[in-house]
């Protein structure tokens, strides 16, 4: 009689629990319920599922092919950020200025480095030094905002493809250092670069360059031929032996070429519902391997996906 009377009392439970679970769905919002009912899904699956406008194809005429022995680098730039540096460095390229100069620091979780060592190459009708453009208006500035806190700034996301930041309250935004980003090296005079010395990022996020270099672009294609190289030995690592220098073939505006010898690149755009929901993936980790999801994501940890132009 005692164990039936329990039995009665755990099923009288059991029937309580459940039909509070039912209300408590009834009084959940349905963004929330289906959020719970359907698994999150990973970010190779949002983007395998995307739709053909969340892409945008690469604008040849802002777009650099560095050729190396090895291969051919694609930095994608950024006017919008630096006019005066890509509108400069264009001007370089297409007078030849980086041809046969070499990659000649090349520093463990840090940078690789390639231009006029010596400061003494001919420039033409390019500008050896050109104003610092360390950070913009933003206002009017696309900019899709990340929702988690940021150490180095008050608000960071992506504008046009681009990790950034900007402080609303002095109207002001800046490209950010993360990986692949591609800056224009100076001398202590913060006017004193202008683009004949280049570095891309090749390891962690070097935030505290923030808004004290002139950021210029991003590669979109080919880091492993520039994170792969072999580290100098110098200090900065720098290349103490000439002989390591890696010689740069060629540096080309794509649209100074035939279609048909450009790289047909597609980026994932910022400013889409895909985008979003590609950040939360990244945010919410799931699946088999993923144990305890993050719950919040850096800027410099949101890789914006390239492909091949189907």
């Amino acid at each position: 009689m005692r164990n039936a009377l329990r039995i009665g009392l755990v099923l009288a439970a059991l029937a309580a629990f459940t039909a509070q679970g039912q209300a408590a769905d009834e009084n959940t919002p349905p963004a929330v319920q289906a959020l719970h009912a359907h698994p999150a899904r990973t970010p190779p699956s949002l983007l395998a599922g995307a739709p053909a406008s969340a892409w945008r194809t690469l604008d040849p005429h802002d777009t650099l092919y560095v050729t190396l022995p090895q291969g051919r680098v694609v930095i994608a730039l950024a006017p919008q950020f630096a006019p005066r540096y890509v509108a400069n460095i264009k001007k370089l390229a297409r007078q030849g200025f980086f041809n046969g100069l070499p990659i000649f620091r090349v520093q463990d979780d840090g940078v690789a480095e390639w231009g006029d060592t010596t400061g003494r190459k001919s420039v033409g009708t390019a500008r050896r030094m050109v104003p610092a453009e360390f950070a913009r208006p933003s206002r009017h500035l696309p900019f899709t905002a990340l929702p988690d806190p940021d150490t180095y700034a008050p608000q960071v996301g992506f504008s046009d493809g681009f990790p950034a930041a900007r402080d609303p309250v002095f109207d002001r935004a800046w490209l950010v250092n993360c990986y692949g980003m591609v800056g224009a090296a100076r001398g202590n005079n913060v006017d004193s670069g202008g683009g004949t010395t280049l570095y891309a990022i090749i390891g962690g996020p070097q935030r505290d360059l923030d808004r004290n270099t002139t950021l210029v672009g991003r590669v979109v294609q080919g880091m492993p031929l520039l994170s792969s190289l072999p580290r100098g030995k110098g200090p900065l690592g720098v290349y103490m032996n000439r002989s390591h220098w890696v010689r740069i073939e060629s540096v080309q505006v794509a649209s100074d070429l035939p279609a048909a010898k450009r790289t047909p690149l597609e980026i994932l755009r910022t400013d889409t519902p895909t985008f979003t929901r590609y950040v939360q993936a990244l945010r919410d980790r799931r699946g088999p391997w993923f144990k305890v999801p993050a719950g919040r994501v850096g800027v410099c940890a949101v890789p914006i996906p390239v492909r091949r132009a189907p």
